[in-house]
């Protein structure tokens, strides 16, 4: 498999918005992580859930820090976890976390988490429980990774986003030199065998499920900043709560978010760029015309992003 092999399959695509819509039309997503030290990375999650349009917005974060995660943005809400003494999430939070995860769309785990061996604890707990769809990024993955084969059957759907480290990770596969197309091998047989949806993230970002594959189209060396995975999760997630299957949506926000990094580079240049930049520029991608896409990306012109339906 190689990406000048792979199928581009044609976006997804969100419904109109009717006129009398009201914000719970449009889903309620809950984002957890953030510690001590590493607000931002939620935050920006949060930010970018917003403008990929989720009615209503909930961070759940360490009491420690939620100030700081609240003062990033006044739109979204923040609602306080118990925290540990390195001003991580407590393990005593899960029932929390579970309790505002009942009146969520989607959920998403990972950005700024930290590492802790009751963090592996209770991403395995929110993995098996939850019956919404659950993204996972960062150090989400990293718990994830860290239970192998003692990982638990999923309650409902999964979204997994890892970089090529992260993917080693849950491979258990410590080779450093594995070839771009048999990483993608890995993923496909790997989604496959756990039922994900799993966004193998590179120059060419592979998408599947283990039937479908496809890879992304959009996005430059710009985007290899701290913070651009969290504004991705947070852009799956908001996806996922207007409707979209998980794969549509893994499918949509990879495109978005990459899109996003081409208008941005194109204003401000790629030495630059920052993720929060990204945030800024996603209402752009998301009204972004044809010919706009071919000039940014230089690849043909996709289909007017804001109409029609979900293809799955």
């Amino acid at each position: 498999m190689t990406v000048s092999t792979l199928p581009s399959l044609p976006l997804p695509r969100l419904l109109p918005r009717k006129a009398a819509s009201h914000k719970g039309d449009f889903g309620r997503a809950l984002l957890v992580g953030g510690s001590r030290g590493m607000s931002g990375a939620i935050g920006l999650a949060g930010m970018a859930a917003l403008r990929s349009g989720a009615g209503l917005v909930t961070l759940a974060v360490p009491d420690v820090c939620l100030e700081t995660v609240a003062a990033f943005e006044p739109s979204y809400m923040t609602a306080p976890l118990a925290c540990d003494e390195g001003g991580r999430i407590g393990y005593a939070a899960e029932a929390d976390i579970l309790r505002l995860a009942a009146g969520a769309d989607c959920v998403a785990c990972g950005p700024g988490l930290s590492r802790a061996p009751h963090l592996t604890d209770l991403v395995a707990g929110l993995y098996e429980a939850l019956p919404q769809p659950l993204v996972l990024d960062a150090d989400g993955l990293n718990a994830l990774a860290a239970l192998g084969e003692a990982c638990p059957r999923a309650a409902g759907p999964r979204i997994l986003t890892p970089h090529p480290g992260e993917f080693r990770r849950l491979t258990g596969e410590p080779d450093t030199r594995t070839s771009w197309e048999d990483a993608c091998l890995q993923a496909v047989a790997l989604a496959a065998r756990r039922g994900w949806v799993l966004v193998l993230k590179g120059h060419r970002s592979l998408i599947t499920d283990g039937r479908r594959v496809t890879y992304n189209t959009s996005g430059n060396p710009g985007m290899a900043t701290g913070g651009t995975g969290d504004v991705l999760t947070g852009v799956i997630t908001a996806l996922v709560c207007q409707g979209l299957t998980p794969f549509d949506a893994a499918h949509l926000g990879v495109y978005l978010h990459g899109l996003a990094g081409d208008l941005a580079a194109e204003q401000l240049g790629q030495v630059s760029l920052t993720a929060r930049d990204l945030v800024a520029f996603l209402p752009q991608a998301f009204r972004c015309t044809g010919e706009e896409v071919r000039r940014v990306t230089g690849f043909a012109p996709r289909p007017d992003l804001g109409t029609a339906t979900s293809e799955s």
